[in-house]
């Protein structure tokens, strides 16, 4: 079961089709319990039957209300190669070889609701920046109570070159205006997703791939169910979080992004987060 924000209500994708919901409070309903069954139940009494192109014509946003987006970095081989060699001539190469086999994880701020751009929006690479990368996550929909109960595709942008300078300026690698994305939707399933669910990007530029790449949830070191569980630790969230769960695909280090480029990433049941590069 999908669960879409739209500008004008709710929109549920059940067994490949859509109903609208009744407009309310996004906040209240991602922080029902048993949210899935609440759709269900929702969908029989109230939900109203959309043909595709009705849902077509809709404008899907971002997932989010009020909810403060953090993420977890170094959860993937991939990424903790990649920060120690963005960072080994600051002297800071071994931090990450030691974040990825320590207890405690690597937990940062990410994006304040009304930062964060959805399908379709523009995302943005730092004008004091000259070496930006995409970064395909899974983010986990968290609600007040700290339970898993949705998931939807994140792109955490980052500006490798600042956070190599200095460990100590990831807050302005990663934080700014439209530098995070999500979207399409939000996955509201029963179970965890399987470890064989796909992660894919791809970078065009002027309609051809300039890079595409893949991972699995596999190659994730830490459990997701861990990781709310430091987020949560002397932390309340009124309204729930979302928490994005790193990266497993990273470009290489001859790669940077231009205005105009497009970033497709897909994960599996989900669906596909598009945006362009500004």
């Amino acid at each position: 079961m999908k669960l879409y924000k739209t500008t004008t209500g709710p929109v549920v994708e059940a067994d490949g089709r859509y109903f609208a919901l009744p407009a309310m409070n996004w906040d209240e309903l991602l922080n029902r319990d048993a949210l899935r069954g609440y759709l269900a139940d929702a969908v029989r009494t109230s939900g109203r039957l959309l043909d595709e192109s009705a849902f077509r014509r809709r404008v899907v946003v971002a997932p989010v209300g009020s909810q403060e987006v953090w993420a977890a970095g170094v959860t993937y081989l991939r990424s903790k190669v990649a920060r120690m060699e963005e960072s080994k001539a600051a002297g800071g190469g071994n931090f990450y070889d030691k974040v990825y086999d320590a207890p405690r994880p690597e937990l940062f701020f990410k994006s304040m609701p009304h930062k964060v751009v959805g399908p379709g929006q523009n995302v943005r690479i730092r004008r004091d920046s000259k070496w930006n990368v995409p970064e395909p996550e899974l983010a986990l929909l968290v609600n007040a109570r700290g339970a898993i109960a949705g998931y939807t595709i994140g792109n955490d942008m980052s500006s490798r070159d600042i956070e190599g300078e200095n460990p100590l300026y990831l807050p302005q690698a990663k934080v700014y205006d439209g530098s995070c994305a999500l979207g399409p939707c939000l996955l509201i399933v029963a179970d965890p997703l399987p470890k064989t669910t796909a992660i894919c990007i791809t970078i065009a530029r002027a309609g051809a791939a300039v890079f595409e790449g893949s991972t699995t949830l596999a190659r994730v070191k830490r459990e997701f169910p861990e990781l709310v569980e430091y987020l949560y630790r002397d932390h309340t969230f009124p309204t729930g979080a979302f928490l994005l769960t790193g990266t497993g695909v990273v470009p290489p280090d001859s790669f940077t992004l231009r205005a105009g480029d497009e970033v497709s990433i897909t994960i599996d049941g989900i669906g596909t987060l598009t945006n362009v590069v500004s």
